[in-house]
């Protein structure tokens, strides 16, 4: 196989910051003359994108390298990397469990890659290089987006922040942010190719500016993203109460094309476990900041993260934590059971808790936050709204003859396939008849399909056959504020962690 037509796989576990740093990958290596493999194909080169923040991410990177190994005796040239959070933490380690490795790269040297990987098949021995501050600000490398209608923006890297139970600020470092004029010269690039949604990104979102100076920094680039022709709407995540300012508050609601949801995770809603944490903000805080959205935008959705058993949570504890889910009344709450994170210092705490008593109470915030968002879901029933088309969004979208999308809200809606064509990125406009815990229904006939330049630009990109972008473009795998999963939260951190 010529050297031009290599194929490559990349395998991403963990947060939205890791999906994004994927697509960099993925724009690097087809930079640099790969092609993305076959779904099923063998692929020349397999890429790990690792995570840190669960217990058993180890266990799992080497099972899964593990499998990998007869693959690649057997085929002359393949090539195996391991980047992202615990190769920072790990570093050479791997290559002492897993000899057939040939490249271990950290979180702040992507741009790296490929000169690694040819330089291993040069040398015949494996490259270890990890850089302990951000040499490029990743967003300058090209990204090969994953949606041609929605993406991520990241605004920033790193926190500044040192909660217990979080190994993040450890291996992506301290918060480093981009100049708001790059942000915004990328979402206009973005929306000349026909994206209609953009999501900021960053680790603690809102404490963006601090690099900067600008303590309004966040609130005026969201201002800024509302001035932007085409660009329909704008989200981000995730933000931390401890920045949560009034001007911020305002800014949602006062530019049009800012969307009422919130993302803000809450952890604990004990003000003991809040401080063993080392969050810096009280149960009373963090309420009065849902008071404050929920009196300038009545109809925000706002959902966030709870860890339950925490090392040293007693009963009151937890009931705290109930009544706080009582009185936010939270769209949806990713819930976590505490797991022991290596290299943090809630790891070492003293009173862990059994896995028994653990799962008990998981078990009661779970059946509370259910009955909650069901109340809160069937209050959309009989609104009318315009739900973004996404790609792959309804599992049983096939079975059922029906399509998915996004409200502005994020919520998601399952609708009846309309007569007219609609592509993802068309924006159509239903009337919510059914609600469940966790989406909507819309059953009756479509009130309305807009097509958009976004329907436009995902007709040409699968209409063209792959090719390699120009420029820096980046992008999510799904519509709106994706879905945040177990694997990229699981003990509770930030959802960008």
């Amino acid at each position: 196989m010529g050297e031009s037509l290599r194929t490559y796989k990349v395998v991403t576990y963990g947060c939205q910051m890791n999906v994004h740093d994927s697509e960099r990958l993925s724009g690097l290596l087809e930079d640099a003359g790969y092609v993305k493999a076959d779904q099923g194909g063998d692929p020349d080169l397999v890429v790990f994108n690792t995570c840190a923040v669960r217990e058993n991410a180890d266990n799992k990177l080497y099972g899964n390298l593990g499998q990998l190994a007869p693959a690649k005796a057997a085929r002359k040239g393949m090539q195996i990397a391991v980047g992202g959070c615990l190769a920072q933490k790990d570093r050479a380690t791997i290559v002492q469990k897993a000899p057939w490795v040939d490249v271990v790269f950290g979180t702040h040297n992507i741009g790296h890659l490929p000169a690694l990987l040819e330089r291993a098949r040069i040398e015949q021995q494996a490259q270890v290089e990890i850089l302990e501050s951000l040499e490029t600000f990743p967003s300058t490398l090209p990204t090969r987006r994953e949606s041609a209608y929605a993406a991520w923006v990241a605004i920033s890297v790193g926190c500044n922040n040192t909660c217990t139970f979080c190994i993040v600020p450890a291996l992506r470092g301290k918060e480093e942010d981009r100049r708001p004029g790059d942000v915004l010269a990328e979402v206009e690039a973005l929306v000349g190719e026909g994206v209609i949604e953009v999501t900021l990104l960053g680790q603690n979102v809102n404490a963006y500016g601090s690099d900067l100076g600008d303590r309004e920094a966040f609130s005026k680039l969201l201002r800024a993203c509302g001035q932007v022709e085409g660009l329909e709407r704008v989200r981000f995540t995730s933000p931390h109460p401890r920045d949560f300012t009034d001007d911020v508050i305002a800014a949602m609601a006062e530019t049009p094309n800012v969307m009422h949801q919130l993302h803000m995770p809450m952890q604990s809603g004990s003000d003991t476990v809040l401080r063993a944490m080392k969050r810096s903000y009280r149960q009373d805080r963090f309420l009065g900041i849902i008071e404050k959205v929920r009196a300038a935008m009545p109809d925000a959705a706002i959902s966030t993260d709870i860890i339950v058993g925490f090392p040293g949570e007693t009963e009151e504890d937890f009931e705290q934590t109930l009544h706080a889910v009582r009185q936010a009344r939270f769209t949806n709450a990713f819930t976590f059971q505490y797991s022991k994170r290596p290299g943090t210092p809630a790891a070492e705490m003293p009173d862990q808790i059994p896995k028994a008593v653990v799962q008990e109470r998981y078990e009661r915030l779970v059946a509370l936050q259910e009955e909650i968002s069901w109340e809160e879901n069937k209050k959309q029933v009989g609104r009318t709204l315009e739900i973004l088309v996404a790609e792959g969004e309804g599992k049983k979208d096939n079975r059922t003859d029906r399509l998915s999308g996004r409200a502005p809200d994020n919520r998601l809606v399952h609708f009846e396939r309309p007569a007219a064509p609609v592509r993802p990125g068309d924006v159509v406009t239903v009337e919510i008849t059914y609600a469940a815990p966790h989406h909507l229904l819309a059953e009756g006939p479509t009130l309305g399909v807009r097509r958009t330049r976004a329907g436009d630009a995902w007709e040409r990109r699968t209409a063209a056959p792959a090719a390699k972008p120009a420029g820096v473009m980046l992008g999510l795998p799904t519509v709106g504020v994706p879905v945040l999963s177990a694997p990229a939260t699981e003990g509770g951190c930030c959802s960008t962690d």
